[in-house]
């Protein structure tokens, strides 16, 4: 009885043994499951954390982009007090999902070689340069451009552009005046999206080696010069790198316009214009950029252009476009020849602004030796024609007004006249016109419109506010502004001033030099 006690004790030691040992096993396992759940989560937070932290360091190098593109200086801060009426609020390009933070910089497109194959295989992303430029970025004060290299698919109808590699969404409106409420309302807007590594794709039914472009010509296209400094000079500062391997997909397409300037589109580019808003192809390249490039009004700033070229090369296309023969304003050898007589070119206008004595500043002009041509541009008049007029001009006189921006086919060494109305409308006179004719290579006169020369001394009262304080209607808005002293008034120069500023100009042909150099 006894030893059956002692073994039974024995048997009860070893028993609890076992449940402990088996407990502590039990434990390990537990901890082993927890901890393997944990630990992804852990390590998600670290990623989430760290992900943070670089979204963080985008978006900074985002905010010094900006900052650095519109950082004004004391001149363009003055200058901008009192630009045109269009400056309002800024209109930027937007990511449609801020949640991750910053900005995934992709390289400038450059021409790359697309398969011609239709499946979903990615074209191959091109070593291309300016890194660190986010996608979207403002390019200038009134611009907004993005880039994209890879494998692009353009859809016109949605106005959808599918990139791979892209992180997130942009939307932009690729027309050079960005701040302009109105402008844009006549602008439509283009999505830059990411094209699913998993999801359906959009087969390619076109495909192309150039790099697209696109561009809008809504806003206010259809005057002259809006023709230019919103959407064909900035077109060539964007397109001139590509050495023409570039498309244009026209948005807001208009056929009239797009054939009016078709010479030019047919010197940046080879290919032809697409009216991509109604274009039902999906168009895939290597590369994209949507929206050109603003610099400054009808203007080209060198320093800003890959290979420096500047408005000296843009007029040079020009010339190259519509077949203009003179690139300097130099009289020819020929003793017979009518241009041993410098021509005038007065550029006239019917409904406002129009000069009241034409004809007789005409007379007085050729009494001067000039050979005198009269155009009245508008748009309706053939471009090549009317350039070749212009080009043929030694010194080109009107009122402030669109038609000045033929200034642009004048030869290098001609004379621009521009005669200022009546209202204090210096400010605006030299930034649309003076300022542009210096890269152009061209004189410039100005010739300011006195209370004795203009109309609105016969419309309103001596001690009227519109004759007296111009600055008091400037204060109202553009819309008095526009309506008081550009569309109300015409203008009647006192012939003898003007014949001096007719003798100025001159002076400063090759014409003048060279007959006193004969005689």
């Amino acid at each position: 009885m006894k030893s059956t006690r002692n073994l039974a004790r024995g048997d009860g030691r070893r028993l609890g043994n076992a449940s402990l040992i088996a407990f502590m096993l039990a434990s390990l396992v537990v901890l082993s499951v927890i901890r393997a759940r944990i630990s992804p989560m852990e390590k998600a937070g670290e990623a989430i954390k760290a992900e943070e932290r670089q979204g963080m360091r985008k978006v900074s190098v985002k905010m010094e982009v900006a900052h650095e593109a519109v950082l004004p200086t004391a001149d363009s801060t003055a200058k901008e007090e009192e630009d045109e009426e269009e400056e309002e609020e800024e209109v930027r390009p937007k990511p449609a999902d801020t949640s991750s933070g910053g900005v995934v910089p992709v390289p400038v497109p450059v021409p790359v070689p697309v398969s011609t194959s239709t499946s979903t295989t990615p074209v191959p992303v091109a070593a291309v340069g300016l890194p660190g430029k986010p996608v979207c970025y403002e390019s200038g004060r009134r611009s907004d451009t993005c880039e994209a290299a890879g494998d692009v698919r353009v859809q016109g109808r949605s106005q959808t552009i599918q990139v791979r590699p892209l992180d997130r969404e942009w939307k932009v409106k690729p027309y050079c005046r960005k701040q302009d409420a109105y402008a844009l309302s006549h602008v439509k807007e283009w999505t830059l999206r990411p094209l699913s590594s998993s999801g359906p794709v959009p087969h390619c039914t076109v495909n192309s080696s150039a790099t697209a472009f696109v561009l809008s010509t809504g806003g206010f296209t259809g005057n002259l010069f809006h023709d230019y400094t919103d959407v064909l000079v900035p077109a060539f500062i964007t397109a001139r790198r590509f050495g023409g391997e570039v498309q244009f997909l026209v948005s807001s397409f208009k056929s009239w316009w797009t054939n009016r300037y078709l010479e030019i589109f047919q010197q940046l580019s080879k290919y032809e214009v697409i009216d991509i808003d109604n274009d039902d192809e999906v168009r895939c390249y290597g590369g994209v950029v949507v929206g050109p490039t603003f610099h400054k009004e009808l203007g080209v700033d060198a320093s800003k252009t890959p290979a420096g070229y500047s408005m000296v090369d843009f007029r040079a296309m020009l010339r190259g476009a519509f077949g203009l023969s003179r690139a300097a304003a130099e009289p020819s050898g020929d003793r017979w020849d009518i241009r041993r007589r410098p021509r005038l070119l007065i550029i006239s206008r019917k409904n406002s602004r129009a000069f009241l004595n034409e004809r007789a500043m005409a007379d007085m002009a050729m009494s001067l030796g000039y050979d005198v041509r009269v155009g009245e541009p508008d748009s309706n008049t053939d471009v090549s024609k009317f350039a070749r007029l212009v080009n043929s001009a030694d010194v080109m006189v009107g009122v402030h007004g669109a038609g000045l921006t033929n200034m642009l086919f004048l030869p290098a060494g001609a004379v621009l006249i521009q005669v200022v109305p009546y209202g204090g409308l210096e400010w605006l006179a030299r930034g649309t016109f003076e300022e542009p004719s210096k890269d152009m290579q061209l004189h410039y006169i100005g010739y300011k419109i006195q209370l004795d020369e203009t109309t609105l001394s016969e419309q309103y009262p001596k001690d009227h506010p519109v004759l007296t304080d111009p600055l008091s209607i400037h204060k109202q808005g553009w819309e008095a502004l526009k309506t008081v002293y550009l569309e109300k008034q015409n203008v009647r120069p006192h012939l003898g001033r003007l014949k001096l500023t007719f003798m100025e100009a001159l002076k400063l042909l090759p014409h003048g030099r060279q007959a006193k150099a004969n005689n």
